[in-house]
C-alpha cells in the first residue's frame, strides 16, 4: 500500500534533486522522506518532463549495472 504524497514543493524539489544526482542513492531518499524506490519513480514520473523521465530512468539503469551500489 502507497502512502499519501503530501510534500511540500520545495520537498518535492529536494527530492528530484536528489534522485537525479549520480551520488545520492534511494536508500538516502528513503531515510530522509521515508519513501521506497517505487515511490520515488512516481514522483519522478508525475514532475518531470516524458522525455526526462525516461532520460533518468535509463540513466539509473546503466549506471546501476556498472556499479554494484548505484541507486
Amino acid at each position: 500500500m502507497t502512502k499519501d504524497l503530501n510534500f511540500s514543493e520545495k520537498e518535492y524539489s529536494e527530492i528530484i534533486e536528489m534522485a537525479l544526482s549520480d551520488h545520492i542513492p534511494f536508500s538516502t531518499i528513503r531515510k530522509l522522506y521515508g519513501l521506497r524506490e517505487k515511490e520515488v519513480k512516481k514522483i519522478m514520473r508525475t514532475k518531470l518532463k516524458p522525455k526526462s523521465y525516461k532520460n533518468w530512468r535509463k540513466r539509473v539503469h546503466d549506471l546501476g549495472s556498472q556499479r554494484a551500489t548505484y541507486k
